[in-house]
């Protein structure tokens, strides 16, 4: 997918916009029946969480598969949680900040010097394993696959501390400028404002409907 591409799926989508909190929550149908749900922090403009859900089929609906989002257990549809954190095996979260994509992975006790990163092209995404082959997994990247850029070892780094491992990836200029063209193609996107709603419940809406 190019830059081009990407950007004219969000402006031809259906879209619903609300505000609850300090979050902007925006629902998207998109010409294929697919939908995504965004929630953006107000006071940066800068993505916070993001989930996708296929087009309905003829039985039931569907599940939100998340894309981005620390707080993964807070998501429930219908009471039920969408993902369950465990106590010991790893778990990997991602976030965006201003600069960086982000991904801490939780309950792995190994010294730094044990993690190997590496950019694969091929692929199109980031290998992260252990020299003690206790941990292997190969990380997607759709931010760079959504602007056609590859992801390049230069723009890794990693450390590790409280038995977690945090791996960021430096954005590339094309998608600072593509985050950049999106937030403008929502600007004029009308809003529904209710500063009672709580946010996880606004949440739950938009991904209900």
């Amino acid at each position: 997918m190019s830059f081009a591409e990407w950007l004219n799926l969000i402006r031809t989508a259906e879209k619903t916009s609300m505000i609850g909190g300090n979050q902007r929550k925006i629902h998207y149908t998109f010409l294929d029946g697919r939908e995504m749900v965004e929630e953006y922090s107000l006071e940066t403009g800068i993505i916070q969480k993001r989930a996708w859900r296929k087009k309905k089929e003829l039985r039931g609906e569907p599940d939100w598969e998340i894309e981005l989002g620390d707080c993964v257990k807070d998501l429930r549809l219908g009471g039920e949680f969408l993902l369950k954190e465990s106590n010991t095996e790893p778990i990997l979260t991602k976030r965006i900040t201003k600069t960086n994509i982000e991904w801490r992975i939780r309950n792995l006790p190994y010294p730094v010097e044990t993690y190997s990163i590496l950019a694969d092209c091929e692929k199109n995404s980031i290998i992260v394993r252990t020299s003690n082959k206790k941990y292997f997994k190969v990380i997607q990247v759709p931010e760079l696959q959504r602007c056609n850029s590859s992801p390049k070892q230069e723009n890794i780094s990693f450390k590790h501390q409280h038995n977690t491992l945090i791996i960021q990836y430096q954005k590339p200029k094309i998608l600072l400028d593509m985050e950049k063209a999106v937030l403008l193609e929502l600007k004029d996107v009308e809003t529904t404002t209710d500063l009672d709603v709580d946010c996880d419940e606004l949440l739950q809406q938009l991904m209900g409907k």
